[in-house]
């Protein structure tokens, strides 16, 4: 497509690498951009632990796509539609409403939580916490729960018992929060009963496999302080409404269960008839292309990305970076100039482990405490505030009209 053209450009996916994307895109008056979504909200998921905790609110962690695409200078439009399916040969995007023809498309559509279908009741008793509203769901089965431990004070004393499934970031990071605020919680109330169990379930030697090995003894320091019990090399075999049983034949008192035990692509990713791995996730070359279509590209978690060989772990920063690589590469496909490769690696890894208190590594550096704490939290709201100013435009927009 000519520069002096316009450029359709439709982007899937309204998560951290598409609302990235349309940024970049976006400066190119010639671009005309339409983000797709099924949710008419970007939800933050990296303060998902926030929200449960009542750190933080639900609008503090979503951002309206219709004023976000607004805020920009006319050439981005949002349309509140789930896409069925690609026909890439006719450069279609289809929903069930209608058909959309695009000169580049990017897939931005993320993952999902894997709920294991072999583990039998887990869809049904475990909350996962990818998404919003089961995240808000969560969130309001937990606090009448200590509400109505509240209630039994002075007559019985049950615990809470919280399980949580899985080692990894989203597991470790939603047990410490949750140990973190029903502490304070009760502390701050000076309630009797004051009984809470939570059980983090890992099926690794160690949690976090494949971090940093400081921030892995940290992080478990701080589990332990906090009064998480770590169940190490077991899995989830069975969940019924009030127990789990483990691969180990230990049977858990079960109030809620969270699991975080994994990932999987998004299912509009599954119908694509794209080339994919042996994980199911889209494979890109070293310009973020899909196989076939070098006017399509794959960004954020619904591909792998490598270094060296090596997987990058599929966090918020590395989906941004991909976003750039790709805006990139389609201003360069405009401008018949040459592709440029990615070199994307983790510039660091910050851990919320409860109330003020994080481990992370930022460029090499250790840091831990309330300092890391204090960091998390800018890096988080220097993102919300880049957000909010293209909303702001939005919102104007809309009352000038």
């Amino acid at each position: 497509m000519a520069e002096t053209g316009t450029n359709k450009i439709i982007v899937i996916g309204g998560g951290y690498a598409g609302l990235r994307v349309v940024e970049k895109l976006a400066k190119n008056p010639h671009n005309e951009i339409r983000l797709f979504d099924k949710n008419s909200y970007h939800f933050m998921q990296t303060e998902v632990y926030d929200l449960i905790a009542n750190e933080e609110d639900f609008a503090q962690v979503s951002v309206d796509l219709f004023t976000f695409c607004m805020g920009f200078d006319g050439n981005v439009v949002f349309t509140k539609q789930e896409v069925c399916t690609v026909d890439f040969s006719n450069k279609k995007v289809i929903t069930s409403a209608q058909r959309h023809k695009y000169d580049y498309l990017v897939i931005a559509v993320g993952a999902r939580t894997k709920f294991v279908t072999d583990v039998v009741g887990l869809r049904t008793h475990a909350h996962g916490i990818k998404v919003l509203h089961r995240a808000m769901h969560f969130k309001q089965k937990f606090e009448m729960a200590l509400f109505k431990r509240v209630e039994q004070s002075g007559t019985t004393c049950s615990a809470i018992n919280i399980v949580v499934a899985g080692g990894g970031l989203s597991g470790v990071e939603i047990a410490a929060q949750m140990a973190s605020f029903a502490k304070r919680f009760y502390r701050k109330n000076n309630f009797i009963c004051r009984k809470l169990s939570i059980i983090l379930i890992n099926s690794g030697e160690k949690i976090l496999q494949g971090l940093d090995e400081k921030l892995v003894t940290k992080s478990d320091e701080r589990l332990q302080e906090l009064g998480v019990s770590i169940r190490h090399k077991c899995r989830v075999a069975e969940i019924n409404e009030h127990s789990v049983t483990l691969s180990s034949a230990e049977v858990l008192p079960m109030d809620f269960m969270v699991f975080a035990g994994g990932i999987e692509p998004n299912a509009l990713v599954c119908d694509l008839q794209l080339e994919k791995n042996e994980r199911g996730y889209i494979i890109t070359n070293s310009h973020l292309q899909v196989s076939h279509h070098e006017e399509v590209f794959a960004i954020g978690d619904c591909t792998t990305i490598y270094n060296k060989n090596s997987i990058v772990a599929p966090t918020a920063d590395t989906a941004e970076q991909t976003a750039e690589i790709c805006a990139r590469n389609i201003a360069n496909l405009i401008h018949k100039k040459p592709l440029i490769a990615h070199a994307i690696k983790s510039r660091g890894v910050l851990i919320a482990l409860g109330r003020n208190y994080a481990v992370g590594k930022v460029y090499g550096i250790y840091v831990s405490g309330y300092f890391a704490f204090v960091i998390k939290k800018i890096v988080e709201r220097v993102y919300a505030k880049r957000l909010d100013m293209h909303s702001c435009k939005g919102c104007k927009k809309i009352f000038i009209d």
